[in-house]
């Protein structure tokens, strides 16, 4: 197949889906909306959205620089650095209106590309830019992952007006849960007679990194962990759509009756906000605020700790929801439906409330204190990731998929 990705290559959910397609041979070209390196075999374009590199340049800045993780090295701020309030109000009221130059500039690729399929990876904003740059007679497939219909097709009323233009337009959907597929049909457009399919937004989990096992002695060095120290792991950077405020006023809570908890958050050291919280609860004794890790050193983190909280407010499938329940971490997760696929409240997880303190405080404690519970789940989730979320599977069963949509699109003259 010849195929043409639109989507930030910068991310390290879009390269570890792309990468696939390469080692496989297939004729991939990149059309990436941030500057970024070219990746090897595979031929590189740049389609920028919004105002150029100012756009960049200045939600990261007000995000206060936040990083976010690659494999084998930090990152500089990309997508999850547009998560701070002010970044997210100015990104989500300002780039809608300006989504012209990159209408514009992918369609003239498309045109010299000649591609069997572009798969646009994310609806805001590079879906919203393929669908009206795509050609009809060309099959475009969509990926919604995480926030798209939720967060940010709810946060005003352009962007849920060009969500349903580009889903309206797609021939083919993936999303990261059934929860989107559905809402997808039901609230925006999509027609239900068109394939839709649901896998992890990065191809699942990859088994060579993100398993089980013994704990590296050098898992937690340079971290100032006491021997005996109960680890629990927030991974999830900040966000707003995570409820990090809650979760360190929950971390006072827990060390009432577990004063030897050590919290690890990788993506928050240097972040003047997060730091404000840990200063105001009087908590830098127990909370550690890391930088952007590897994946490799994440996957030590999650093995060392007990128990690792995701308290999202929106989610679809977090990647490091599967990360940690291939790695034997307990989940304490927001009760959300797109959760509620994975984790089996009081089975193979807890759900909490993300609104509430107390609701999570509760959660860790209990997972704290329940080893039984913690052990059963680490079974069942080993499990569940063989069966459902592990890359090896995952990513040929997407490959069918990109060849029904083909064989679909053919039959029906596209």
């Amino acid at each position: 197949m010849r195929i043409a990705f639109v989507a930030d290559a910068r991310s390290p959910i879009t390269r570890s889906w792309i990468k696939y397609f390469i080692e496989r041979d297939h004729e991939v070209h990149v059309i990436t909306t941030y500057r970024c390196e070219a990746w090897p075999n595979a031929a590189f374009y740049e389609a920028p959205i919004g105002p150029g590199p100012m756009a960049v340049s200045a939600t990261a800045q007000l995000a206060g620089q936040t990083e976010t993780r690659k494999k084998g090295q930090a990152l500089p701020a990309a997508r999850t650095s547009l998560f701070s309030s002010a970044a997210f109000a100015t990104y989500k009221w300002v780039l809608p209106l300006d989504l012209g130059r990159s209408v514009r500039a992918i369609r003239n690729l498309i045109f010299r590309i000649q591609p069997s399929l572009v798969h646009a990876l994310r609806i805001p904003f590079e879906g919203i830019v393929a669908a009206k740059a795509v050609p009809d007679n060309v099959p475009l497939m969509i990926s919604t992952w995480g926030n798209d219909l939720t967060l940010w097709a709810s946060s005003n009323p352009l962007i849920a007006r060009q969500t349903r233009f580009a889903l309206k337009r797609a021939d083919a959907l993936l999303s990261d849960c059934t929860r989107d597929l559905r809402l997808a049909v039901d609230s925006f457009g999509f027609d239900e007679t068109k394939p839709r399919a649901m896998y992890p937004g990065a191809g699942g989990v990859q088994p060579n990194i993100f398993c089980s096992g013994s704990v590296s002695p050098d898992a937690l060095q340079g971290l100032e962990v006491p021997d005996r120290a109960e680890v629990i792991l927030n991974p999830r950077g900040m966000r707003a759509y995570v409820a990090n405020e809650n979760f360190f006023q929950a971390i006072r809570t827990v060390l009432r009756t577990h004063p030897r908890v050590v919290v690890l958050c990788p993506g928050m050291a240097g972040n003047a906000l997060a730091e404000r919280w840990v200063n105001r609860l009087s908590l830098e004794a127990n909370v550690r605020l890391l930088p952007s890790v590897s994946a490799e050193r994440m996957a030590e983190l999650f093995r060392a700790a007990a128990v690792t909280v995701s308290p999202s407010l929106h989610d679809g499938t977090p990647n490091s929801l599967l990360e940690a329940m291939a790695c034997g971490s307990f989940p304490v997760v927001g009760d959300l439906e797109s959760i509620r696929e994975w984790i089996v409240d009081r089975e193979n997880g807890l759900l909490c409330d993300p609104s509430s303190p107390s609701s999570i405080a509760d959660r860790i404690v209990r997972a704290l204190e329940d080893g039984a519970l913690r052990d059963n789940a680490c079974t069942r989730n080993r499990s569940i990731i063989n069966e459902r979320a592990e890359y090896r599977k995952v990513m040929p069963e997407a490959e069918r998929f990109y060849h029904r949509v083909l064989t679909e699109a053919s039959a029906t003259g596209i």
